[in-house]
């Protein structure tokens, strides 16, 4: 009963200076999978609405929507990790981010004792987006331009509609955007998360991963960096993959006012309260 004090205690002084502030969560990975780590991330989320702090929370779905493109036989094309998207792929990729994995997050935000909503970025054209070219360099050393079909960046977010829905509600957004031609485009969801958090003025951007956050050589957790400090990570090869749009989301968020970015690993339990309300957290923060 002690220790459980002492918890209570440790976490006072996170609660006071978070009161009343916005926390943007990209939800992924592991933790929306296993059943056990959704519950986790669900009560956490419903616990930080109600002690005065405003979550938001940006999805991904890779996985769902691999698996929904196997199923109806549509082959799926990637270039340098990123999914061609044509007609027919984009309305598979919207069916199940925006009708399924939203709806299910929302459903299970609201069963543990949560008021949340659903979006995508269609709705109240909150995410307003624009077509992404890939450039990859030949052999000539000169840029090839590949056109990704319904692929998109972000070009706004529409922060009001947010800051009305997060007064009462717990917004939960799908990573489509819709363009000015009024198309819908598949959009990286830590991207979003970052575009989101840097709109609204988020206090916090948390980014839930399979990794314990950024490693060092030997395979430590490195517990706090700088923005400068990634450019040298990535010459080392120590940041690269998956991990790299997740770089472009932190610069962005925090050269938009985000206070700070936490990458942590969503297959712990509760990761999100021990990042946030705890001396020492379990993840890797970066700051200007």
């Amino acid at each position: 009963m002690i220790e459980k004090a002492s918890v209570l205690i440790e976490a006072l002084p996170y609660i006071k200076k978070f009161y009343g502030k916005t926390i943007v969560i990209k939800y992924g990975g592991h933790a929306m999978v296993d059943e056990e780590l959704k519950n986790s991330f669900a009560k956490d989320i419903v616990l930080l609405k109600y002690i005065g702090i405003n979550p938001i929370i940006v999805h991904g779905g890779g996985p769902q929507i691999g698996e929904m493109l196997k199923k109806l036989n549509i082959e799926s094309t990637f270039v340098s990790g990123m999914r061609v998207t044509d007609k027919e792929t984009m309305n598979v990729v919207e069916m199940v981010l925006v009708g399924l994995v939203n709806k299910n997050i929302v459903s299970l935000i609201n069963s543990n004792g949560g008021k949340s909503i659903g979006l995508s970025g269609k709705d109240g054209n909150l995410i307003l987006a624009e077509k992404l070219f890939f450039e990859e360099e030949t052999f000539y050393k000169t840029p090839e331009i590949i056109d990704l079909g319904h692929v998109g960046k972000v070009k706004s977010v529409n922060a009001e509609l947010l800051f009305d829905i997060s007064k009462d509600y717990i917004p939960v957004i799908a990573p489509v955007g819709v363009g000015e031609d009024y198309e819908p485009y598949n959009i990286n969801a830590d991207l979003v998360a970052g575009a989101v958090a840097g709109a609204v003025g988020a206090e916090k951007l948390i980014l839930l991963t399979d990794v314990r956050g950024v490693l060092d050589k030997t395979g430590n957790l490195i517990s706090s960096l700088t923005v400068s400090d990634i450019e040298n990570l990535k010459d080392d090869n120590i940041i690269y993959g998956g991990m790299l749009p997740k770089m472009d989301s932190v610069k962005a968020a925090l050269n938009k006012g985000v206070k700070k970015v936490h990458i942590i690993d969503g297959r712990i339990l509760h990761s999100v309260l021990l990042e946030i309300f705890t001396d020492k957290g379990i993840g890797t923060q970066i700051v200007l």
